[in-house]
């Protein structure tokens, strides 16, 4: 494991977990599930595989400022900065050509800064069997057994299983689908050879940069110029030159969709959550016997069930009389209540705010 790396994508906005997310302060950097910050997690359980200065991080300026106060024990020069978001393709291949130059051996493990995963164990056991799968020359992808037809994930194909003495069973991925609807999502939950797409990814980094120059050929150009001046005094300004320049895509159309060889391991029993909009917390977040959720808050409530209170401030006391389904968000400046199957909404809302100008609550 000496060449192993892990790289926290950290650049999102989180606007489906609107008004406590913001621009300044995304999901990633607050204690949303817990104490610790989702990104503080994620850093938690790297470390069980990894040692802090083989994690590498891409992110902002003004969210790596916030993130080496939350984990200093990741060095300052581990922090790829992205002068502005071009989509996770651009920042596959930043991490790997940075990678590369400091070892040219190196495996790397792609993994987000905001999705929770509960069994930890399970999640070192895949990433390890991930990076064997990797050796051989495919990228990996680690896919989420599919619990209900979800619209809302893209989903992966297996095909054969792959030929190997691996600790976990491993699968050619046949292809991947975009996130599909409601009845195209129970025909591939039916079918069980489907997982979700989780966005985590095991490589070489030498297999991951000959698909980029192979289908992103201005990106791979860029990429490689800018590791070229790496260690040069004139680092940022080449950063800025090449950067604004790049097509904003995501690695999954950009560079998975139509690579040469792919694998998947679909993984149930994760505990695996994106955390992606309010009523996500209540698949990670233990409720009481009401089936109500509180974070951050003290909560009484009478005749009141399956209903979410989530605080800014953990001695605010907030009292709820008979309600049912209802997320309640309130945010210090910002107080949002909505139906729980109604809080995917929330996007609209953001849309809404940036049409009038009303900037001082994004």
């Amino acid at each position: 494991m000496e060449h192993t790396y892990a790289v926290i994508m950290a650049g999102g906005g989180g606007t489906r977990l609107w008004p406590v997310s913001r621009k300044e302060r995304p999901k990633q950097l607050l204690p949303l599930l817990g104490k610790e910050t989702l990104f503080q997690s994620t850093v938690a359980r790297l470390e069980t595989l990894f040692p802090p200065e083989r994690i590498l991080v891409v992110t902002v300026a003004e969210q790596a400022r916030e993130m080496r106060k939350q984990v200093p024990s990741i060095p300052e020069e581990n922090y790829l900065i992205e002068p502005a978001p071009r989509g996770t393709a651009s920042v596959v291949a930043l991490a790997a050509a940075v990678v590369k130059k400091r070892d040219p051996q190196a495996l790397m493990a792609i993994q987000t800064s905001d999705h929770f995963i509960r069994n930890v164990d399970l999640f070192r056991y895949l990433i390890s069997t991930a990076f064997d799968v990797a050796d051989k020359g495919y990228l990996v992808t680690l896919g989420i057994t599919p619990t209900f037809p979800s619209t809302g994930y893209g989903y992966i194909q297996q095909g054969e299983p792959l030929v190997g003495d691996y600790k976990y069973p491993v699968y050619e991925v046949k292809r991947f689908k975009e996130k599909p609807d409601e009845a195209t999502a129970q025909q591939l939950l039916r079918g069980g050879d489907h997982s979700w797409n989780s966005g985590m990814f095991v490589w070489h980094v030498d297999t991951i940069l000959a698909e980029v120059e192979r289908q992103m050929p201005e990106l791979f150009k860029a990429v490689t110029r800018i590791s070229s001046a790496w260690d040069a005094p004139n680092r940022k300004e080449i950063i800025e030159e090449v950067w604004h320049g790049l097509k904003s895509q995501t690695v999954d159309y950009g560079i998975m969709e139509k690579a040469e060889k792919v694998a998947v391991l679909p993984a149930g029993g994760l505990g695996w959550s994106d955390v992606g909009s309010w009523d996500s917390l209540f698949e990670v977040l233990l409720p009481d016997m009401n089936g109500n959720v509180s974070t951050n808050a003290q909560h009484l409530g009478l005749d009141t069930h399956n209903t979410l209170v989530y605080c800014g401030d953990d001695q605010r006391l907030v009292v709820t009389i008979g309600l049912d389904d209802i997320v309640i968000v309130d945010a210090g400046d910002v107080l949002m209540i909505c139906k729980v199957d109604q809080s995917q909404k929330v996007r609209d809302v953001v849309a809404h705010l940036k049409k009038h100008h009303q900037e001082k609550y994004l």
